[in-house]
């Protein structure tokens, strides 16, 4: 974890605040000595040019091209609403957008160079986590922050040492909190974790661990899986384990993956005692055996639409066909104009600055326009959104998320089945 304060490319304003002396109480006196009164905090100059311009690097081009849609669409959901509630610091939000593509290309660092040259103070995107590892030097440079409502790397939490990355999707480790609520709830109380060996991996160990033990379950078997593990030698050391769940936490749903599902359905650790990690929830139904998964429980990250919102992205989109990261993108908005509006400046380096404020330690609110009605007569906002309560950390990160459950049928396909918090 970074230190508490955030320093480097945007650091923390930190407000001086004069320390009001009581008048000594002597013997003898007839009256009160009268209070000082408190010097007025200055406030900063603005820095940006009055309009605040959002940037959006969703992918329109390549392998995730898929995920672009309804980030943009929920993004332009939230500038419409940010404007009909008379903008940010009275003046309407200007949006940009550009093409992320993926990870193959160098299309992000030239959409990067283009927003930048635009005017963008803020970026809203990108939704890979190695784009967005990729992208931190050139943003500190800008000094333009970015905000991904889809990256969930672990590492992006201490490699941005420039501190220029925020999201509002949480990071993988929390899904081991939010398992180890929710399996004692479901009365499996024994769990084991089959894990890859890499730092996206591990990070679900210690907090399933903790969640584990302060629900009255125990993290019986913590086993770390290489590319020459054997999947049968995993299934003998759960077997000795004897848990009542087992969370398969592998990278993809490539070869190994397939060969660990096998032998755990196969060793009596398939249904409802496997659980699979977004790294790993897939459709199989190509690839596996039909039935081979019925039963099977997985997490996914993010927020549900509401019906509500939904209706709202069809009006932009009307052939809109998934709302994955929509909630989270829609928040990543609304925390920058509102934090622009604390800065009273749009430009990055303030509005940066104010991100963690918008999200934690104020008078909740649950929408811009209602935020503003709070700051008309309160110093201090709490922005609860779309995606749930954000409450960003020093690291700009969420420490609490959403979760979608999603179990699997007979055709190896899943299907939401509930929700879980982290």
């Amino acid at each position: 974890m970074r230190p508490a304060t955030r320093v480097g490319a945007f650091p923390r304003a930190r407000l001086a605040v004069a320390t009001l002396a009581a008048a000594a109480l002597l013997a003898g006196c007839s009256a009160p000595q009268p209070m000082p009164t408190p010097t007025p905090i200055p406030t900063a100059t603005p820095i940006g040019d009055g309009v605040l311009r959002i940037g959006t690097l969703f992918p329109s081009t390549g392998a995730t091209a898929f995920l672009g849609a309804p980030q943009l669409d929920a993004v332009k959901v939230a500038v419409a609403d940010i404007n009909a509630a008379g903008g940010v610091n009275g003046k309407p939000v200007v949006l940009l957008s550009d093409d992320s593509g993926d990870a193959t290309t160098q299309t992000a660092e030239a959409s990067l160079a283009d927003l930048v040259k635009k005017g963008a103070d803020v970026i809203i995107g990108p939704s890979s986590s190695v784009l967005s590892q990729r992208l931190l030097t050139a943003a500190a440079t800008a000094q333009v922050a970015l905000i991904s409502p889809a990256a969930t790397y672990p590492q992006l939490s201490t490699v941005d040492t420039q501190n220029v990355f925020f999201r509002t999707i949480p990071s993988t480790g929390l899904q081991g909190t939010a398992l180890g609520a929710l399996l004692p709830a479901k009365k499996l109380l024994k769990v084991a974790l089959v894990a890859s060996s890499d730092p996206i991996g591990q990070s679900v160990v210690g907090p399933l661990h903790d969640a584990l033990a302060s629900h009255g379950g125990a993290l019986v078997a913590d086993i770390a899986v290489t590319a020459s593990t054997v999947a049968a030698d995993v299934v003998a050391q759960l077997k000795k384990a004897a848990p009542d769940a087992v969370v398969l936490d592998t990278p993809d749903n490539g070869a190994q993956t397939r060969a660990l599902i096998t032998a755990l359905v196969g060793g009596g650790f398939g249904g409802a005692k496997l659980w699979l990690t977004s790294q790993n929830l897939a459709d199989y139904s190509q690839a596996l055996p039909a039935g081979q998964l019925t039963g099977v429980s997985g997490l996914l990250e993010g927020a549900e639409s509401s019906a509500a919102f939904q209706t709202k992205l069809k009006g932009v989109d009307p052939a809109i066909g998934s709302f994955q990261y929509a909630p989270e993108a829609y928040d990543a908005t609304i925390l920058a104009a509102l934090a622009a509006t604390l800065a009273h400046d749009d430009a990055g380096i303030r509005l940066a600055a104010h991100l963690r404020a918008a999200s934690v330690g104020g008078i909740k609110c649950t929408s811009y326009a209602e935020c503003l009605d709070v700051l008309v007569t309160e110093p201090a906002i709490d922005y609860d959104g779309l995606s749930g309560e954000l409450n960003l950390d020093a690291a700009g990160d969420p420490t609490s998320a959403t979760y979608g459950v999603f179990t699997y049928t007979a055709d190896n396909k899943y299907a939401r089945s509930g929700s879980a918090a982290g």
